[in-house]
């Protein structure tokens, strides 16, 4: 038991930051013929920013002379004119390439349409192109999907609570699909400013959910039959609505270009099932593992494996969970 609370409070510690953690983000607003207004948000930890720096094309005269600390990131602003505009020039961002962080970038035109890109320490820099295809856009979002969710430990931590509720392949599907309709839901009323939820208080809550599935998984190995063991896809909805709330306040960073709303909400939730299926089919193969090797045969599912190894999975994403809580809650 001591060394499960030790290993709760290591995993507490380095995903502490959990859904806040946030890439770079970049926002150019022209607001007139080569002038444009610049936004830079660079990941910060108290007084110290992350050394990552925009790099405008020669032709562009203009630059930040100071910045201020706003919660976890650091914020310049300036504005910058640029001889004969943007289109076909490019735009760095210098340091990234040493970095493991991303930056999202926004480029709002004077006739409201957009383009956005991820900067990633492989690819560094991005080309502004007078009106980005629907192609180019898709790609965009669906990006930004799989990456949030695989870097929303919260969100992963509930969907493998979720796993060790079920007990056969249909099981699965059922509340996959479950959860997958929930989040959809209030992602795209929120993004479309259908519904306004305080954000802090919805990522305590997706804590919340997280320590609830860690308890039942805990009542589940103990013998005992509740709600979330007969029917976990009506858990899976629940929290799910909960947890589209979350995703939407990551895509509210970036927002959606105007031009193309409903590809880019699409592929965005489809890059978060992407996302979502892919550490399922990694949780599925590990397991599977385990079982085999311990008994020689699998089960009905693999991640209906015996108490023993479910137990000390619901101490850990429970403790870790319960810290966010505090975490959370504090920041109010």
């Amino acid at each position: 038991m001591r060394l499960l609370a030790c290993l709760a409070f290591c995993l507490a510690a380095t995903m502490s930051q959990a859904h806040e953690v946030r890439p770079g983000y970049l926002e150019m607003r022209e607001t007139g013929p080569d002038r444009y207004d610049v936004l830079w948000k660079v990941p910060a930890l108290g007084d110290y920013r992350l050394g990552i720096y925009v790099v405008m094309p020669d032709t562009c005269t203009g630059e930040p002379t100071e910045g201020t600390f706003v919660g976890a990131a650091f914020i310049e602003r300036w504005q910058a004119s640029c001889r004969g505009g943007l289109v076909g020039k490019r735009v760095a961002i210098d340091g990234l390439n040493a970095t493991r962080t991303d930056v999202l970038v926004r480029v709002e035109r004077l006739d409201g349409t957009t383009q956005t890109a991820r900067l990633t320490p492989a690819e560094t820099s991005f080309e502004l192109v007078a009106a980005p295809s629907r192609i180019e856009v898709a790609k965009t979002y669906f990006m930004l999907g799989v990456e949030h969710i695989l870097l929303g430990i919260d969100h992963l931590l509930f969907v493998l609570g979720l796993l060790f509720l079920v007990s056969s392949w249909r099981s699965l599907a059922v509340t996959v699909t479950a959860f997958t309709v929930a989040h959809s839901i209030t992602l795209a009323a929120a993004t479309l400013g259908l519904v306004h939820v305080p954000q802090a208080p919805v990522e305590a809550a997706i804590a919340l959910s997280v320590m609830f599935v860690a308890a039942e998984i805990l009542r589940v190995a103990r013998g005992e039959v509740g709600l979330a063991a007969r029917s976990p896809w009506i858990v899976a909805f629940g929290f799910g609505l909960l947890h589209g709330f979350g995703f939407a306040g990551a895509l509210s960073e970036v927002g959606l270009p105007e031009k193309n709303i409903p590809i880019a909400l699409l592929f965005f939730n489809v890059g978060v099932e992407a996302g979502q299926l892919v550490f399922i089919g990694a949780v599925a193969a590990v397991l599977s593992l385990v079982t085999v090797l311990g008994r020689g045969r699998k089960q009905r599912s693999p991640w209906h494996t015996e108490t023993l190894f479910r137990t000390p999975v619901a101490y850990i994403v429970g403790s870790v969970a319960a810290f966010w809580v505090v975490q959370r809650v504090a920041a109010f």
